[in-house]
């Protein structure tokens, strides 16, 4: 009896350890009380408080903005890069771009921001661009650790695709670009989906590199919030978080039902 109340405990603990930090910011959100750990009411006031911030929104605005471009490009050429790895066969560099796009993944985050940072005044000092640090500069950067994860995900995705099909399209007469787009792209599908949806959260989380590559008027979110919470966690902050909560939960549980769902209906 011992042995088997042992797990549920340990696992209750766990999950207790990991979720009420959570739910305890989500809670002092609604609090009527400027400080975070003294409840004194429930009130909305943070909230209206959050949106009328102007430093907040125009901050969640560009990391949308740059989240979003950044995964959209580290998509595209994370899934050359995938072809390239595995449908090319052997050819001179390989082995250099099998290096170079697993070292993102296993870099120090201050290594990889300060080396770019090195390269954007470099390049700035003899070519003139990019000119000054800020959106463009942010963008190159998370695009270029993102596109390993997206290299990593869509590998897999095409190392366990059956040849065969491709092969049998092309007996038939179809032509490689017409292969690629009719039935290799619609099977590597879900692999691109998810390359993009982990470089736009990882863009999206990114502090550290973002700090070496951004300038004055191109603060991330993440950036902002760890400037507010170096003074204090204020109010907002917690507000702030319980609506990103919301999202993602949100996301999560559609993702959930959609593929609970997807079965039945094959």
């Amino acid at each position: 009896m011992r042995r088997g109340l042992a797990l549920p405990i340990i696992a209750v603990l766990g999950f207790a350890f990991l979720y009420a930090p959570i739910i305890s910011l989500v809670v002092f959100s609604f609090n009527e009380s400027r400080l975070v750990t003294v409840w004194t009411g429930f009130s909305l006031q943070w909230y209206a408080a959050l949106f009328q911030d102007s430093q907040i929104v125009s901050a969640a605005i560009l990391s949308l903005q740059i989240a979003a471009t950044s995964a959209t490009i580290a998509t595209v050429l994370g899934t050359l890069a995938g072809l390239a790895l595995t449908r090319l066969g052997r050819f001179r560099g390989k082995t250099a771009l099998t290096g170079m796009v697993s070292a993102p993944l296993v870099m120090p985050e201050v290594i990889t921001g300060l080396s770019l940072l090195l390269l954007f005044v470099a390049m700035e000092a003899t070519f003139g661009w990019p000119s000054g640090r800020g959106f463009t500069t942010i963008v190159l950067a998370h695009t270029t650790f993102c596109m390993a994860y997206v290299t990593v995900v869509v590998r897999s995705r095409l190392i366990d695709m059956d040849r065969s099909l491709d092969e049998a399209a092309m007996d038939l007469g179809a032509t490689p670009l017409r292969v690629f787009f009719d039935i290799t792209l619609p099977i590597i599908s879900p692999a691109l989906i998810s390359g993009w949806l982990l470089a736009f959260t990882l863009s999206l989380d990114d502090l550290v590199i973002a700090s070496f590559v951004s300038g004055p008027g191109s603060s991330t979110l993440p950036m902002v919030i760890f400037s507010k919470i170096r003074l204090g966690v204020s109010p907002d902050v917690n507000a702030l978080a319980t609506i990103i909560i919301v999202v993602v939960a949100i996301g999560v549980a559609g993702a959930t039902w959609f593929g609970m769902r997807k079965p039945k209906n094959r």
